[in-house]
């Protein structure tokens, strides 16, 4: 198989003709953020937000006439609203406070997946991927059919977590089949990459890897499907937030103020999307010692579940910074699979319960963009 280039993508993308101009959507600039990944190709198509609807049919055939060239696997196309057709990046007004809510073709949909929500941070460096990865686990422990999505493209950390190595097949060239372990189907970029590589993509490449892994992943039936989300309240949350109906989402934090400052801009950034807060966990509450197991609340005391109260939010439950829970991260043997029968796995375990039962009493809804 022979290796595309950006140029022929390009040419095959003029052969689209925007309905309106009658010209061919590369020499109108409409195309950004175009990406080639071992024959995965990825790009966005800019729009004006009111013809998003109409435009549906544009973005498939342009999806379709790249998969078609010799060399590609798969292609992610995404309809973005950044400028107005045919208008240069140098001629496009200042953008607005917040981008507006994509038409109804624009959603992803993911059939058989009876929720998603996300588990998220202000912060990076709170053990959020650790406390993901172990709810799942735990979840799928229950019987329950689990997924589990690294959305953190700049720093995967699902392939080591979870003990994968290898990358995923595709059965037909168009979609990818997840990888799986311990009962879990799990994708993540750091599958497609080295685990050296930086990934030094901007908004557009992100907001299209993430489509791919949602869109064109064979997730199958799935009770709950688990964003592993990105620290922070940039274009990876908004992207989640606009293009997927979201049943809620979880902070996790530290007990410090800095990182409880940051929970709670997290926090709002979801109620502004109108996605509900399943709670706040508070993770690294206290530090055990291993060799005499004296207590010492090094990062200040229950700041997250006063935090959680002050902001009218439920209280999930408390993990201590332990050393077992960080070895058996680095290990690919996360703490409720080697010691299931442990006392951190027993208070995953009590937090997952809460989360499945906040999922079970909420309707699923797709959220609407209403930012100030």
């Amino acid at each position: 198989m022979s290796k595309v280039t950006e140029q022929q993508i390009l040419d095959t993308l003029r052969t689209i003709v925007e309905p309106q101009s009658k010209k061919d959507i590369v020499s109108l600039g409409m195309i950004s953020g175009l990406i080639i990944k071992e024959g995965n190709v990825g790009f966005s198509i800019e729009i004006d937000p009111t013809q998003a609807a109409e435009m549906e049919s544009l973005r498939k055939s342009a999806e379709k006439a790249v998969h078609a060239l010799d060399g590609v696997l798969s292609v992610s196309a995404i309809l973005t609203a950044d400028n107005a057709p045919g208008e240069s990046k140098a001629q496009a007004s200042p953008p607005p406070k917040a981008a507006p809510s994509p038409g109804p073709g624009n959603k992803i949909e993911l059939k058989g997946i009876k929720h998603i929500i996300a588990v998220a941070s202000g912060k990076g460096g709170v053990g959020k991927s650790t406390t993901a990865i172990n709810l799942a686990l735990s979840l799928a422990k229950q019987g329950l059919k689990i997924g589990l999505m690294d959305a953190d493209i700049y720093g995967p950390s699902q392939p080591r977590m979870m003990g994968i190595t290898g990358k995923p097949s595709s059965p037909d060239g168009k979609t990818l089949l997840p990888m799986e372990r311990h009962g879990i189907k799990c994708m993540s970029v750091g599958f497609l990459v080295a685990e050296d590589t930086p990934m030094i993509w901007r908004g557009p490449m992100v907001q299209s890897a993430l489509t791919q892994m949602l869109r064109d992943v064979v997730w199958g039936e799935l009770d709950l499907l688990i964003v592993d989300m990105p620290p922070g309240t940039g274009d990876a949350q908004l992207t989640m937030a606009q293009q997927v109906p979201l049943n809620g989402a979880v902070i996790v934090s530290t007990p410090q103020d800095i990182a409880l400052l940051d929970a709670r801009k997290g926090l709002n950034m979801f109620r502004k999307v109108d996605v509900p807060v399943l709670g706040i966990i508070e993770n690294m509450s206290v530090y055990i010692c291993p060799e005499c197991g004296h207590e010492a609340h090094i990062f200040g005391e229950h700041g997250a579940r006063a935090e959680a109260e002050k902001m009218k939010t439920p209280f999930l439950g408390e993990m201590p910074l332990h050393i077992d829970i960080r070895m058996t991260s680095d290990e690919g043997e996360p703490i409720v699979i080697s010691s299931p029968d442990g006392e951190h796995a027993k208070r995953y375990a009590e937090i997952a319960d809460k989360v499945w039962a906040s999922l079970s009493s909420t309707e699923r809804k797709a959220p609407s963009i209403s930012m100030e």
